[in-house]
């Protein structure tokens, strides 16, 4: 789905850019960002989402090979996924959200809150035998491999929850929880965050929090001009500096962007080797 554009001069150069993470991360982050970009650089942006998923998953078409995507937000095992083909068709942009939660430290990092109905009697994640688990997607390290992660550390089989399902979002997942439908999701923490300010999901109750993991990346189409694919992390890391950045990405419940590295990804990249044998096995 396209959303808009934003334009920075007659004949600029256009980047586009891609969202998975919408609308579990609010739809106006990124698009205050496709506008920072586009002032900054002086290109114009586009900007897309893809709400099906978190992430390309392997073996799918990758927009970013196909040269339909410059840049693009997804979640960690997304752009492990895209990082390990050979030759890779994405790099990692150094510069990552740092979202409004104490608990992160004024790191780029986040968690993976694991979530029950208010009323339910569950008090550890041992507790969770023979529960109905939904989660927002196959390519989500806070919906699914935090949890798949969380039964491997348990030594706990696929025979654990008596069903699995996914569900589409982390919206409909708390949905699901709050009409019984289902017994237990891990939703994203700022997206969590984001709805409990705005006065929703007063049906559900945190049962443990995942993590902390380093929040969701940037990438960069690797064939992208290295000009201007160097010049993008500059452009974010100082995007709160203006009044009008910060009060864009504050009511997104962002506080800045952050420096981060390849390396801050590698427990992820760990954690998916773990989760591997479950996953093909499924």
């Amino acid at each position: 789905m396209e959303v808009g554009r934003r334009r920075a001069g007659r004949g600029a150069t256009e980047l586009r850019l891609l969202t998975y993470l919408a609308p579990g991360l609010p739809l106006a982050l990124f698009e205050a960002v496709a506008e920072r970009l586009a002032s900054a650089l002086g290109v114009s942006t586009r900007l897309a989402c893809d709400e099906s998923r978190s992430a390309p998953e392997p073996g799918e078409c990758d927009p970013f090979l196909a040269r339909e995507a410059d840049v693009g937000f997804l979640c960690a095992p997304g752009y492990l996924w895209l990082a390990a083909r050979r030759p890779p068709t994405v790099e990692l942009v150094p510069a990552a959200f740092v979202f409004d939660d104490a608990r992160n430290g004024d790191r780029p990092v986040y968690f993976a809150d694991v979530v029950v109905p208010s009323a339910s009697p569950t008090r550890t994640l041992a507790d969770l035998a023979g529960a109905r688990w939904v989660y927002n997607d196959p390519c989500s390290l806070s919906g699914y491999f935090s949890v798949l992660d969380a039964l491997e550390r348990l030594g706990a089989g696929q025979e654990f929850f008596a069903s699995e399902r996914a569900i589409g979002s982390h919206h409909a997942a708390l949905r699901a929880l709050e009409s019984g439908a289902a017994d237990v999701a891990a939703i994203d923490s700022n997206t969590l965050l984001l709805e409990r300010r705005r006065g929703a999901a007063r049906g559900v109750r945190v049962l443990a929090s995942l993590g902390p993991y380093p929040v969701q990346p940037v990438v960069v189409r690797r064939t992208l001009a290295p000009a201007l694919a160097r010049a993008l992390a500059p452009a974010l890391l100082t995007m709160h500096r203006s009044e009008a950045g910060r009060s864009a990405l504050a009511r997104c419940g962002v506080r800045r962007f952050a420096p981060i590295a390849r390396a801050d990804y590698e427990p992820e990249r760990a954690l998916l080797a773990r989760c591997a044998e479950r996953v093909t096995s499924a």
